[in-house]
């Protein structure tokens, strides 16, 4: 007995060093490292980046959006919708829905699904992430949809919108991932935002949220009874949430995880000599900038008053600090021309609309320095700052911490500035201080970075009405750009959009109200054993219930 019962601790001994020795891996797993945990799994109140994708890997909309390379735009196909109709004067559209999609515990998914999600969206009371974008549908004082209005219910499969008369319909601004009803319904809408279902989602989608281990990870299981299951996919996305860049790295190359974004350039040699690697970059979604507030951030600050900065009021002055800093210098050194020069904020990726003929202000200090000087700008006591009406040329660029890129970055503006005679000092600041300021329009200069929305945004940032464009931090106004920008928002012609769009950028280039570094790559690396992944820029992970695993 004792013999036997040896016999059977070597034997579970040897299989558990065994098991140990073993890598644990999941056939059609594949693993993703992200720098911070989510908030939530509610598409209503998904604020980062990560949160956006993985909230809309539970919760389908109604179409899905494919990234046309050639065109530079989005396409639109089905998803919960299996087809839509605009009617002959766009003044509704009617969406014919899948009567084969269920909700994970088992529920139909129903035209009333949208009709509440789309109101929930909308109510001031829940303060989604989407409130006040609904202006082409009908809305009451305080920006929340009219139900009656604008929702015309004709079955459980067919939904008709109706849009606000004299506004311009945009597919875009009503198709946005629906949340079911018979489980958001029986909340306050005060309450939605805390509600223990947004961290157990009940979701209509190809995935179901199996486990979270807060700021460890998040993974997701494959729902076979999606209409979008496929047999041959993986079974299990993993989301491992890792803080430390080089951690996630190491990660990376030890094939603890299997996809990372955002990889700094100066790991490119090593990553590209790894045969389990395939490295992909994301184009002309990011660019960084050195905003310059047009007006008298203490004056505007203070009193409301809208008057142009001492330093950079003036086009001519922007212009010359453009010219006064080496670029190329920081794209070629630090990110090793994974990116390109930028030139408006109009991204190349939109190759339609992308005016090809605008010219850089390369590099030519002496060409800012002659700018300068006829600006009256000169050196007059011979300290090596030039000065205008007994102020000197000097000022803070407020940066946020913890940005190698911005810390390099700025310190190569600060010497190219020197050399024209002007003072710079940087000024770091916590992130959260960083925006802050930003929105209060209370810094002289900045350096930050704009990950741009597709399709094509220029109000919010470029719109001369203050108040109603708070991200327009660097208050630009130009009454000229403000009426392409609000025929841009106009039905018309293709062709006629894009002569809208060539005009912004001669405007804006012209202009200056900042200037454009770079566009920056996002560099992904993805282990070779996974397929059918396809990077765009609409992100690394869309479509990932397409992706498979080699075994």
């Amino acid at each position: 007995m004792i013999k036997k019962s040896s016999l059977i601790l070597v034997i579970l001994i040897f299989v558990f060093l065994s098991s140990c020795n073993k890598k644990t891996e999941h056939p059609n797993r594949v693993v993703i490292g992200i720098p911070a945990d989510v908030n939530t799994f509610n598409p209503l109140f998904a604020s980062s980046v990560d949160e956006g994708a993985i909230t809309e890997l539970l919760y389908l909309s109604l179409a899905d959006f494919k990234w046309n390379e050639n065109l530079g735009e989005l396409e639109a196909f089905p998803m919960l919708a299996k087809s839509w109709e605009w009617a002959s004067d766009s003044s509704s559209i009617t969406f014919y829905l899948r009567n084969d999609v269920k909700w994970s515990d088992g529920e139909p998914f129903t035209a009333e699904d949208v009709v509440f999600s789309l109101d929930v969206y909308s109510d001031p009371n829940v303060n989604s992430r989407l409130y006040g974008i609904f202006e082409i549908l009908y809305t009451d004082e305080e920006n929340h949809i009219d139900v009656e209005k604008t929702f015309v219910v004709k079955s459980d499969y067919e939904l008709q919108i109706n849009f606000l008369p004299g506004s311009t319909p945009n597919f875009l601004d009503i198709v946005h991932p629906v949340i079911p009803k018979h489980i958001f319904s029986k909340y306050e809408r005060k309450d939605l935002a805390t509600a223990e279902d947004n961290f157990n989602p009940v979701t209509n989608s190809p995935f179901v949220l199996i486990k979270w281990d807060r700021n460890q990870t998040i993974t997701l299981g494959i729902n076979k009874n999606s209409f979008l299951y496929n047999p041959g996919s993986i079974d299990e996305l993993v989301f491992k949430i890792i803080p430390d860049y080089t951690a996630r790295l190491t990660q990376l190359k030890k094939n603890e995880i299997d996809l990372m974004e955002l990889i700094q350039t100066e790991d490119m040699e090593e990553l590209n000599d790894m045969n389990d690697l395939k490295i992909k970059t994301i184009d002309g979604r990011e660019y960084d900038y050195i905003g310059w507030n047009n007006i008298d951030p203490k004056s505007y600050t203070e009193n409301g008053k809208i008057t142009p900065n001492n330093l950079f009021g003036s086009r001519e002055i922007r212009i010359a600090l453009t010219y006064a800093i080496n670029r190329n210098e920081i794209l070629e050194e630090y990110l090793y021309n994974y990116g390109v020069l930028a030139a408006t904020p109009v991204s190349p990726i939109f190759a339609y609309y992308y005016n090809p003929d605008i010219v850089q202000y390369d590099y030519d200090p002496e060409k800012a320095r002659n700018i300068l000087s006829d600006q009256g700008w000169r050196d007059t006591n011979n300290d090596g700052i030039i000065d205008k009406n007994g102020l000197e040329f000097e000022f803070n660029l407020t940066i946020p911490g913890g940005n190698p890129l911005r810390n390099y970055a700025s310190t190569i503006v600060k010497n190219n500035l020197k050399a024209v005679g002007i003072r710079m000092s940087i000024e770091t600041l916590e992130m959260g201080a960083f925006i802050d300021k930003l929105i209060a329009k209370s810094l002289n200069a900045w350096m930050a970075a704009w990950y741009i929305p597709v399709p094509i945004e220029l109000k919010a940032f470029w719109y001369s009405d203050l108040q109603t464009t708070p991200l327009n931090f660097v208050s630009y106004q130009n009454n000229y750009a403000d009426i392409i920008i609000d025929k841009l928002k106009k039905p018309s012609p293709k062709e006629k959009q894009r002569e809208l769009y060539f005009e912004f950028q001669k405007i804006i280039h012209e202009d200056q109200p900042a200037t454009f570094m770079y566009w920056i790559s996002n560099i992904v690396g993805i282990n070779s054993k996974v397929e059918n992944i396809d990077i765009s820029p609409l992100g690394a992970i869309t479509h990932c219930w397409e992706w498979s695993v080699e075994n």
